[in-house]
């Protein structure tokens, strides 16, 4: 039988039930920015100096504790070990975890731990996944809670891509069986919902790596009122309102249309004048 894995910290954890069911709304307000960061990594290895960066960045080691979320991973053990070292490693010991299960109802307590963490931490793996238990939950509104509460939300490749409104879950729609995006072409790249904090962009990750170009490219097109984001690995961008900084050891690429209305020739889309940034450590850039 499938169990909710908690590491218990600071009594956080009373046993007392909450309510919580998929039917239930969902809690993202109108605005994408009430005042919390996110800190968004491309995947990849995390060397030291990106991980303080985090851990500065949230304010934790003026006091709180940071909650690993491993929900998008079939290895929660796994995540919940790593990712609790990550931090333990750079002087942080208040850390816990929750693996909450599809269909399974939280307690207040848990709820309220989600609420409260000054920093919540979702690790690689399966952003559908992740999203599959969380979405239209009382899990959900919690995050939203404590990122409206002036915390952060961070996460690392599936953690990164749930990040946006718009999600990209990594299937091919029209070549389901092509190992990699080897066109740029209309309807082929699925998106589905994220957690939504950023409403005016999309976040692609382990960009330069896995060469991601032509998929970002067609979503650029398709979408030219957003901001298409690609993070390489071991890279991230720290994200305060509309501002944006890029940490890290590589880059970060930003394609933007404009606005600019897409050409189409059969399923083959077409552009002129697409904007292209890259990003290096310490550069700074606007998501407006």
């Amino acid at each position: 039988m499938k169990k909710a894995y908690s590491i218990l910290f600071f009594g956080l954890f009373i046993a007392a039930l909450g309510a919580c069911s998929k039917t239930e709304t969902s809690s993202k307000p109108e605005s994408a920015y009430s005042g919390g960061k996110l800190f968004i990594i491309g995947g990849g290895s995390r060397p030291a100096s990106l991980i303080n960066s985090m851990i500065d960045e949230s304010g934790i080691r003026e006091g709180g504790y940071a909650l690993v979320l491993p929900m998008a991973t079939t290895l929660p053990d796994r995540a919940i070990e790593s990712g609790k070292k990550q931090f333990t490693d750079n002087g942080i010991s208040a850390v816990g975890a929750i693996n909450f299960i599809e269909g399974e109802t939280p307690t207040k307590a848990q709820l309220d731990s989600v609420r409260n963490a000054k920093l919540i931490y979702i690790p690689g793996g399966s952003q559908n996944r992740f999203m599959g238990v969380v979405a239209g939950t009382e899990i959900e509104k919690a995050i939203w809670e404590s990122f409206n509460n002036g915390n952060m939300i961070a996460g690392t490749s599936a953690g990164a891509a749930v990040m946006s409104e718009k999600m990209i879950t990594g299937t091919q729609l029209l070549r389901p069986d092509d190992s990699g995006f080897k066109v740029i072409e209309q309807g082929n790249t699925d998106l589905a919902d994220g957690l939504g904090f950023i409403k005016n962009a999309i976040i692609d990750q382990h960009f330069v790596v896995r060469s991601r170009f032509n998929r970002l490219l067609s979503l650029t097109m398709e979408n030219p009122n957003l901001k298409c984001i690609g993070i390489d690995e071991s890279t991230a961008i720290v994200v305060s309102g509309n501002k944006v900084k890029v940490v890290g050891l590589s880059q970060v690429l930003v394609f933007d249309a404009k606005g600019q209305a897409a050409q189409l020739q059969g399923s083959k889309l077409g552009a002129k004048d697409i904007n292209l940034s890259i990003y290096l450590d310490g550069d700074e850039f606007s998501l407006n």
